[in-house]
């Protein structure tokens, strides 16, 4: 079974005077403004390292908590934040990193069993999968 999720984007204008906006197909984001000035200067909006570090924080912890579910702990809390570095190269730009910090404890879970299901889900995660990019990983247990 597929599941296909939609996003559409619109972009009227060129290069830094353009203005754009992004919507998801579930109505999450509509018409959020995106542009050269939301991306690099600070201005209010969204811009899609922004989308791909919640979209990322958002997988990874889901993958965790289903890794945590497998090894029989059902109650706790996980709370992740994903930095996205976005840096020129030459002549373009690339995503370079994707940085996950998660922070979670449960009743009777460990720091050891916390950590390993995290790294798991970190190489796991679909979103993990499919960023070409360093992803790296800070775990911080709270018992």
């Amino acid at each position: 079974m597929a599941n296909v999720s939609t996003g559409s984007a619109k972009y009227e204008g060129f290069g830094k005077d353009g203005k754009g906006h992004v919507s998801t197909g579930s109505g999450a984001l509509d018409n959020q403004p995106y542009g050269f000035n939301t991306r690099f200067e600070g201005a209010p909006g969204t811009n899609p390292e922004e989308l791909i570090a919640a979209a990322h924080a958002s997988c990874f912890t889901m993958a965790l908590s289903f890794q945590l579910a497998g090894k029989g702990h059902s109650d706790g809390t996980i709370e992740t934040t994903c930095k996205v570095t976005l840096e020129k190269i030459g002549d373009g730009f690339t995503v370079t990193k994707s940085a996950l910090s998660v922070k979670g404890g449960g009743e009777g879970l460990d720091k050891a069993t916390f950590e390993e299901c995290a790294k798991t889900a970190k190489e796991n995660c679909p979103l993990s999968r499919l960023l070409d990019t360093e992803i790296t990983l800070e775990t911080e247990f709270t018992g």
